[in-house]
Order: structure tokens, then sequence, then C-alpha cells
């Protein structure tokens, strides 16, 4: 268990780590470069660097916090890789169903995956499931998503590198946007992210804008969310037309809390 800097979770959780690039948006993975970094650090659970490695002790961990927290499950691997077994995703699951004080958001590449092992998951109200789309050429993520009986279900469209119109919206709650930062980031452009927005906007979509991933990709130099000072602040700032637009859906413990 972490405390996270990633603007829309709290913690991360990861009963695996290591995983093998996939498509456009792995090409420059921070999960890649930060597991090369604690394996030279000598740090135990990255001796394997980025192999994909199963982690049983990782288990008991959501057990023993006490608050409720939002939890980014596997930010250092895919919980749905190929190569880790079904019965450890069971039990991953069977952790998250057990702890429904918190929100796990699992996010994937492999919805093809995802939506081949979907009936041998318990689905609990608190595991939020996404996928992640950084162009057209893997917008059949979505609708692998969209077949499981996940009951909240989220886009992570970052890195975006690409344009994304005519999204299929349908049965999705939440869409995360943000362009990459890395040393070599690809652009992002405001047109794309204006698009996504309107689209989240007419279907009921929760809208989340995370970051425009470096200050030369904002068209706004002044927007105050760059600077590192600002209680927002996000990487090349997080501001659209001047705004800040940051919606998540509810969570099960505040749906509880509401009853």
């Amino acid at each position: 268990m972490a405390q996270s800097s990633i603007e829309w979770t709290e913690m991360t959780w990861n009963p695996t780590t290591g995983c093998n690039k996939l498509s456009a948006g792995c090409k420059f993975c921070y999960a890649e470069v930060m597991s090369k970094r604690l394996e030279a650090m000598r740090v135990d659970k990255y001796k394997n660097g980025f192999k994909l490695t199963v982690h049983e002790d990782a288990l008991t961990a959501p057990y023993t916090w006490k608050k409720s927290k939002k939890v980014f499950v596997n930010s250092m691997s895919d919980l749905f890789h190929k190569d880790v077994p079904l019965d450890f995703i069971k039990k991953v699951f069977a952790v998250m169903k057990d702890n429904p004080q918190h929100t796990f958001q699992v996010l994937t590449k492999r919805a093809d995956i995802l939506a081949e092992y979907d009936t041998e998951l318990t689905w609990a109200p608190n595991i939020w499931m996404g996928v992640s789309v950084e162009n057209e050429k893997v917008m059949e993520r979505i609708d692998y998503l969209r077949k499981t009986s996940a009951h909240i279900k989220f886009l992570s469209l970052e890195p975006l590198i690409g344009p994304l119109p005519n999204l299929d919206l349908t049965g999705i709650h939440w869409a995360i946007v943000g362009g990459e930062s890395g040393h070599k980031a690809r652009p992002i452009e405001k047109e794309w992210v204006i698009d996504i927005k309107k689209q989240c906007d007419k279907e009921g979509v929760d809208f989340f804008f995370k970051q425009w991933g470096k200050p030369k990709f904002n068209i706004n130099p002044n927007d105050p969310t760059i600077k590192a000072d600002h209680p927002q602040h996000a990487k090349g700032g997080c501001t659209l037309n001047g705004r800040i637009y940051r919606k998540m859906p509810q969570t099960y413990s505040e749906l509880r809390a509401r009853a």
C-alpha cells in the first residue's frame, strides 16, 4: 500500500507487479521506469524488475486499512495480464468484496481477457472497473468493458494521443482525460479534450480532466494550476477554459452513508 499523488485516487495497492507493452499508450510506461528504479534500489517486491510477478502476501493489506479509501489496484501492473492466473484474480476480487468500506479502482488495457473472465468474478458495488483508451485504434476496449457486470464502469483516456470522436458511452459512468507527462511526451490537443467533454455532458457521464501533461501542451500559460504550490496542481496544469473539471461517481460508502 502506498499513498498516491494520482488525482483520481488516494492510494495504490499492487497484488501484482510488472507487465509488457501492448499498444501505443504503453510506449513511455511510467510503471516500467519506476519498477527498474525500485529494482536498482533493491526493493524486494521489485527484485524481478518489470517481469510479471504475483504477490500473494499483498492480499492481506486491505484488511488493515482503517479509514475508507479510494484505491487504485495495480498501478504497477495489469490485473488482467495473460500471465496472471484466474484463480489469483478471483482472490483479489474476494478481498475487494470483503472490504466494502473502500472503493477499488481497477484499470486494464486487456479488455478482451476482462470480458472473458467476467462471469467468473464477483462484482461487488465497491469495485469500479475501467479500461485505458489512448486513441481510436483501441476503442473496442470500451465494448468489452460494457459487457461486464461491473457496477461502475470508467474510461481512462490517458495518455490521450489522438482524438476520440463518436465515443459510445452507453453504460459508462466516468471518463478521465489526461495528457502524457514524461520526458518524450506526445502532445494533447485542446480540441480533443473539449470534444470528449461535450460527449460526456450529452450522455451524463462524469468528466474528470486530470492534466495537460506538460505546460507547453496547455494553451493557457497563466493557468494557476501549473504552479506546484496550487492546491489542485497537476502536471502541465488542469484548467479547461478557465475551469477545473473533476467529477467522480459516488462511492458505495458515500451511497450507504446517505441511505
